[in-house]
């Protein structure tokens, strides 16, 4: 069994989280320059068993995609002609962020900490991936 890969794309910054070989927990990866994803995932793949790639699919609260929806579709048309050899899933990302800000209070994460935004996106990431994880368990 390999890993899975969540992808929190943004315009600038993108979080990157994975599961263990098992597929039963997820952690932060990183968090990358956007323009450096591909790079990296090109890199890891090559180091470690990949199964999927969980790609954060940008809708607001009435469902209707948001503004990052143009990038994120052209970011997976690049990520599957990249490395074709990895499918790659959509998954809905709303209340991530929200959840990751709640999750750095509820850690006693001082403000300055907690504006971190590279931090917020990896740990968004880690989170899309875990709610992931927990539908394909059952």
């Amino acid at each position: 069994m390999g890993r899975i890969i969540a992808i929190d794309y943004g315009k600038k910054r993108t979080g990157i989280a994975v599961s263990d070989p098992m597929q039963l927990i997820a952690g932060g990866l990183t968090t990358l320059p956007s323009m450096e994803v591909i790079a990296f995932l090109k890199k890891y793949i090559a180091e470690n068993k990949v199964d999927t790639f969980i790609l954060g699919e940008p809708r607001q609260m009435n469902y209707q995609y948001s503004e990052n929806w143009n990038r994120v579709m052209q970011f997976k048309r690049n990520l599957q002609k990249f490395i074709p050899e990895i499918e790659v899933k959509l998954v809905d990302e709303r209340f991530t962020s929200a959840l990751a800000h709640q999750a750095m209070r509820e850690g006693g994460l001082k403000k300055k900490d907690r504006q971190n935004k590279a931090l917020v996106d990896e740990l968004s990431a880690t989170i899309l991936l875990q709610s992931y994880l927990e539908t394909i368990r059952i």
